[in-house]
């Protein structure tokens, strides 16, 4: 009997599908947002005093990174640079801690840090490209194998 694509999985690997999904979808989203709004991203974000470069950079990283999270392919790399780019907004556009807002956008941005900080450690699972690359792959370059 031929068992379903599901039971060969372990709780725990569906579980860290539904993990990195959930931790991709604010960036997915976010980057759709302000790629979708290109006109209104580079005023706002020249109105923080940053350029153009910088807000196309942002919605890149947010597609980029939050879709090699979605997918689990070099996952760890796309976990770290969304980890340190949440690092980053925390520290420098959420300080005003006399705000009860902005405290909370200061917390969520670590909260979201520290989840891709552990998925950076762990990997994508074994519900992912990573995964379904290693398996069928040989002679991957050691650096692109400690990405997966």
């Amino acid at each position: 009997m031929m068992e379903s694509a599901a039971s060969q999985y372990r709780p725990a690997d569906l579980v860290l599908l539904l993990g990195r999904l959930l931790l991709s979808l604010i960036f997915l989203h976010e980057g759709w947002s302000l790629a979708a709004n290109l006109a209104a991203t580079i005023d706002t974000f020249a109105k923080l005093g940053l350029s153009a470069p910088v807000a196309l950079a942002t919605i890149a990283l947010q597609l980029g990174a939050g879709a090699s999270v979605a997918t689990g392919f070099l996952g760890r790399l796309g976990a770290t640079a969304l980890a340190l780019f949440c690092l980053a907004t925390a520290l420098l556009f959420h300080t005003n801690f006399a705000s009860q807002n902005e405290l909370l956008h200061f917390e969520k941005d670590l909260a979201i840090a520290g989840g891709m900080f552990v998925l950076a450690a762990t990997g994508a699972g074994s519900i992912s490209v990573d995964n379904l690359l290693k398996r069928r792959t040989r002679g991957i370059h050691p650096w692109l194998r400690a990405m997966m």
